[in-house]
């Protein structure tokens, strides 16, 4: 199969397409034909090594953990899903190698939900780990409830956007932090924006003096120091970017695959309670340039890969 891999840690430059060998299915697993699939930040750094404290890697490795795509054979023991299912994951193990970037994966079975309906391949691909990122921390660490006020840090990324819209369900005032050319479509989402930079921890007083009941911090540094500095008494802070949190008295949140959680998410997407927006397509073959840019940081939305079946 085509796929992208890299065999050395590095910069984007150390991706290279070509041929990698078909996958194995196992017998909880199945094979997924993958339409597309989303990059998202801990896949570069994953790349550039940052994770080689908690995750082997075994080169060369296939990046990426979302995917989308269509079910072509099943593991002996699956029934859960069968040949022509539409489906998404967040096929993540926990070892770096056998990645969604490529024209198959074999997908533990206990890593996916079906694909909404509603929503194109390219963005069931953003769903998975933003979506279950966003839904995790909000529900399972961070307990939201109708009535709170709800800090989310970079509201127009990925995570951030699908958070904010998941909070707004739930029934809480949402404030996200974006740059000023992202506030008019935070508004569009339901949430009330403020510019990050100097001053920030005084904007956010001015707007929710009382203090926020729930924080979300994406970014880490700054942004984390703000959201600690603005909680209301008994506040709740949680964070994916920096392990600080903990010294704020927070916790730090690492997305699980959970197949119940995902097919929770898709099914708010189906009901268009949750959108994903798009930003760039690229075709595998420019995966290196997706990365970089996905690495600028400044994409709102998602960045996703395709593979081309009509050819």
């Amino acid at each position: 199969m085509k796929a992208i891999s890299y065999s050395a840690y590095g910069s984007a430059d150390v991706m290279e397409y070509g041929e990698r060998p078909d996958p194995k299915v196992g017998p909880d697993s199945v094979l997924v034909k993958v339409r597309a699939a989303a990059v998202n930040p801990v896949d570069w750094k994953a790349r550039e090594g940052y994770l080689q404290g908690a995750l082997d890697a075994v080169f060369p490795v296939i990046p990426g953990w979302d995917v989308s795509g269509v079910v072509v054979q099943p593991g002996v023991a699956v029934d859960e899903f069968a040949v022509g299912d539409e489906v998404i994951g967040y096929v993540r193990e926990d070892f770096l190698s056998r990645g969604t970037f490529a024209e198959y994966v074999a997908a533990p079975v206990r890593t996916l939900a079906r694909k909404p309906l509603s929503l194109s391949f390219e963005e069931s691909a953003g769903l998975p780990l933003a979506g279950l990122t966003a839904y995790q921390v909000l529900h399972r660490t961070l307990k939201i409830r109708e009535g709170d006020t709800v800090l989310v840090h970079a509201a127009a990324g990925g995570v951030g956007s699908l958070a904010v819209q998941i909070a707004r369900h739930t029934g809480c005032r949402v404030v996200g932090t974006a740059s000023p050319r992202n506030h008019e479509h935070l508004r569009s989402l339901g949430a009330e924006p403020v510019e990050y930079g100097e001053g920030l921890v005084e904007r956010l007083r001015e707007l929710v003096p009382e203090g926020f009941e729930a924080s979300f911090d994406t970014v880490g540094g700054d942004a984390l120091r703000a959201s600690a500095e603005t909680l209301a008494p008994g506040g709740r802070l949680a964070s994916i970017a920096d392990d600080e949190v903990f010294s704020y008295g927070g916790r730090y949140a690492f997305v699980r695959p959970d197949a119940a959680d995902l097919a929770q998410v898709a099914e708010l997407a189906e009901r268009g309670i949750v959108t994903v927006h798009v930003d760039r397509v690229f075709p595998l073959e420019e995966a290196a340039e997706a990365y970089r840019l996905n690495q600028e940081g400044r994409t709102r939305g998602k960045i996703v890969v395709t593979v081309d079946w009509d050819a």
